[in-house]
């Protein structure tokens, strides 16, 4: 930008311009406004490739302490909605709100915890489940269940991923996979093939009704991590030679499945990968999880 003086400015937001009921769901949580001038003057600043990391200090209520997925991150748009920021979370150790953005604007604090029937509190998966829930990556299955043990196909998948780290679907759908539709996943599968996350299955094929396999669930989320700039860094010592079952890795997953077993993000299991076998919709979320919750 033109200009001899840069300025970030963080201030307290106006609570009182925000609609009645986004006031009532922030109650006294903080609420900050991010503004860049330029030689003084507000300007409009939104850049992908330059992420700012936001930490705000946070004392969360016993409440808000027993369920500590649900302490979440809006951003409000120009038109006073609240907008989940999929990164946003509470650091126990910091005593922090962190959160990650690539555009200016009012930020809150919130508290938005989301139950499902068919998830236990006392169930390994209770903790992933909550945060993609309470982050609004996902709505669960209906009737109040997010159904953990079921199968997990393509076409959720891509959905659930591509809303976990704010890749927007194509509003008006062109050169997309043939098989697409017009349902959910269309517009995030037209985006998928335009970004270069997923090149599909074949004859323009991309198969999202099939069961998704652990490589491929992790190439899709490498692509996407790759058009985003956000691959996970640092090698714990793992190398996919490691595992027993390395040799069933598809040539296409290899340069996925390395860097993702390297750094830590998959781990496996009783010494093997199970690249071929197919995921259930618990172990995805515990994938985003590991991820974003970091």
């Amino acid at each position: 930008m033109d200009g001899r003086k840069a300025e970030v400015v963080i201030s307290e937001g106006d609570k009182s311009k925000l609609p009645p009921g986004i006031q009532n769901k922030i109650g006294d949580k903080p609420l900050i406004q991010l503004t860049l001038l330029i030689d003084g003057k507000q300007t409009d600043w939104k850049n992908s490739g330059a992420p700012v990391t936001v930490s705000i200090p946070y004392k969360p209520t016993p409440q808000e302490l027993r369920n500590p997925q649900g302490i979440v991150v809006w951003y409000i748009d120009g038109d006073g909605r609240a907008v989940s920021v999929p990164n946003g979370k509470y650091d126990p150790r910091t005593g922090m709100v962190t959160f990650t953005t690539t555009h200016f604007s009012d930020y809150a604090v919130a508290y938005n915890p989301v139950e499902f029937g068919d998830v236990a509190e006392g169930a390994w998966y209770y903790g992933a489940v909550s945060f993609i829930a309470a982050r609004e990556i996902t709505n669960g299955t209906g009737g109040g269940n997010y159904s953990p043990e079921a199968g997990l196909t393509r076409g959720e998948f891509i959905v659930l991923m591509m809303r976990a780290y704010g890749i927007d679907p194509d509003e008006n759908p062109a050169g997309n996979f043939a098989d697409a539709g017009d349902t959910y996943y269309t517009g995030y599968l037209a985006a998928a093939k335009r970004l270069g996350i997923s090149a599909g299955v074949g004859s323009n094929l991309y198969a999202p009704d099939n069961q998704i396999t652990r490589q491929e669930m992790f190439t899709l989320l490498y692509n996407a991590l790759k058009v985003i700039e956000q691959l996970p860094e640092g090698i714990l010592g793992k190398a996919l030679t490691d595992f027993a079952d390395s040799g069933d890795v598809a040539a296409w997953a290899t340069e996925a499945m390395t860097l993702l077993v390297e750094t830590g993000t998959v781990s496996g299991s009783g010494g093997r990968l199970n690249p071929t076998g197919t995921t259930t919709r618990a172990e995805m979320a515990q994938v985003l999880y590991n991820l974003l919750g970091k």
